[in-house]
Formats: C-alpha cells, sequence, structure tokens
C-alpha cells in the first residue's frame, strides 16, 4: 500500500487576502510639497491632527465626471486604499480607482496659472473649460 503526500497546500476555494498594488496615479514633487505647506498650516490652526490628500472621481460637470482634490482626516478602511507619495498619504476609494490609471496631479505657481492641475490620460473628452471629463 502506497501514500501520496502533497508538497503543497492546496486552495480549496478559500481566497486569500490580496494587498492593495499602488495604483497608476503620479503625484509630482511640487504638488506634494504644496500639499505637505497647505496640511501643515491646517493642522497648525487645529483643523485636525491628520489630514490625507483624498484623491475621487465624482459625477457632474457638463462632460459627466470631475476630479476632487480634498484634505481628509479620515480614512475608511474598508473603501479606501491609502499610498505614500512623497511624503503624502494619498487615500483613494475604491470606486474612483476605476477612473485613476494613469492620472497625475501637479501643481503651478506660474504667472499665468497657480493651482493644482489633474491630467487624465484615459479621459475620452474634456469640456471646453477643463473641469470635467467624460470616459
Amino acid at each position: 500500500m502506497s501514500t501520496a503526500t502533497l508538497e503543497q497546500p492546496v486552495n480549496l476555494g478559500v481566497r486569500e487576502e490580496v494587498k492593495p498594488v499602488a495604483p497608476a496615479i503620479n503625484i509630482t514633487e511640487k504638488a506634494a510639497s504644496e500639499v505637505r505647506r497647505i496640511a501643515s498650516e491646517q493642522q497648525a490652526a487645529g483643523v485636525a491632527e491628520k489630514l490625507y490628500l483624498r484623491v475621487r472621481v465624482v459625477g457632474g460637470g457638463c462632460s459627466g465626471f470631475q476630479h476632487k482634490l480634498d484634505l481628509d482626516p479620515i480614512v475608511n478602511q474598508k473603501l479606501d486604499d491609502v499610498f505614500q507619495m512623497y511624503g503624502v498619504e494619498v487615500v483613494i476609494d475604491k470606486r474612483s480607482l476605476l477612473y485613476l490609471n494613469g492620472v497625475t496631479v501637479d501643481f503651478h505657481d506660474d504667472l499665468n496659472k497657480r493651482g493644482f492641475s489633474i491630467s487624465n490620460p484615459t479621459a475620452k473628452s474634456t469640456c471646453g473649460c477643463g473641469s470635467s471629463f467624460s470616459m
């Protein structure tokens, strides 16, 4: 009589927990520096002890979707993924991750333009003012 042994454990339909992989989103060093500056001002004013940069996509605008940037003190462990980029903790909800592949968040401080910009290469079209996009 012979006995068989298994060298590797058999996965009988049990799903292993998969850690989230960093999204294909890029925060430039200049944008991260500005986020850190604004967050430190907010923290000094007593707004919150810890603030995260929340990047999300919401419905709206004339093309259907809009990118939103917020400083948020709250992270929902079930709905959000947290990533570290240039010393800034970036929070993205799982639904928004579907629309943020390849997105770059930048900050401009020029004579003609000051503020954050979000470039989404997967957007099929944008509205005339550039504040909304379609997929």
